[in-house]
């Protein structure tokens, strides 16, 4: 698997031919692995349940996590992602039918990276997808956030607890 692969949490197969279609339109090519709830997408992330043999260090370069989810809600996935330290810089850009300004202010206040709303026009949505500056998080240069992501899910792998240097231009 490339390393700069997208991990899409959708439930609903039609959403995800929107989303994938919303991306290409964006000029975004790169892989998008598919879960279909929440359990699934943490036991993806953390090589765990029927994803067990699958390398915990490879990460995805960006999540695109739906909010109303099969057997745990997107916020809860969201609070796992930030507690973990392999997985706490990692960029989630959530993407929802939900327009509540409650919904919008507990996915920023749980450090979403984006927030973008599935129910308007489908040209909406993709130029949505062009603000949010993707081209520059899937590039063939890693950001720093995911260079310390994978440092630290390395760490974690391998046991050993190397310095990451502090990085103040994020």
């Amino acid at each position: 698997m490339n390393s700069k692969f997208i991990l899409l949490v959708e439930d609903n197969p039609d959403d995800e031919l929107l989303i994938v279609r919303g991306l290409r339109k964006s000029q975004i090519w790169n892989n998008v692995e598919v879960v279909r709830d929440g359990v699934a997408a943490l036991d993806f992330l953390f090589a765990t349940g029927p994803c067990c043999g699958r390398d915990p260090g490879e990460l995805p370069a960006l999540v695109l996590l739906d909010l109303r989810l099969p057997r745990m809600h997107g916020f809860q996935v969201l609070r796992r992602i930030r507690a973990d330290r392999r997985t706490q810089d990692l960029p989630v850009i959530i993407i929802t039918a939900s327009w509540e300004v409650e919904d919008i202010l507990s996915g920023y206040s749980l450090r979403a990276d984006g927030y973008v709303c599935k129910s308007v026009s489908f040209e909406k949505f993709v130029n949505a997808l062009g603000h949010l500056g993707l081209e520059g998080l899937l590039a063939d240069e890693p950001s720093p956030a995911k260079v310390r992501a994978l440092k630290k899910a390395q760490q974690e792998v391998g046991g050993e607890e190397a310095p990451i240097p502090l990085q103040l231009n994020d």
